[in-house]
């Protein structure tokens, strides 16, 4: 079980880095949207300081989860991101929830097991 969070925390930090630094480079292919309302909002948020302070946040916590170290801070900090990519798939665009979802329950599943960092916070 060590080694499949161990694969899962690494393969969710790539995740971030990758998609992270694209918010600042631009490297992987504009995202197509077929619902013309979730390329505006996406288009918008592009455009402003959001989606670079999402892409910095980002690449932190995906470095921080490949390298191993205040993995628990990384995942809290993680989690807003990753419900509101759902919930805009969910809403806005439904056919691009694959890669939100993935995200998703990577996250809440490292959430689960190491929910004993957590506990204090409850």
């Amino acid at each position: 079980m060590n080694k499949l969070i161990l694969v899962l925390r690494i393969l969710l930090g790539v995740l971030l880095i990758v998609f992270g630094i694209n918010k600042f480079i631009g490297f992987l292919p504009a995202i197509e949207f077929a619902n013309q309302d979730a390329g505006t909002l996406f288009g918008a948020l592009a455009s402003s300081y959001i989606m670079k302070t999402v892409g910095l946040i980002e690449v932190i916590a995906g470095l921080l989860l490949v390298i191993n170290k205040a993995v628990p801070f990384a995942l809290v900090v993680l989690a807003p991101i990753s419900v509101n990519i759902v919930l805009f798939h969910v809403t806005l665009d439904p056919a691009g929830i694959g890669p939100a979802a993935v995200v998703f329950l990577l996250n809440t599943f490292l959430i689960f097991k190491y929910w004993d960092s957590y506990k204090t916070l409850f």
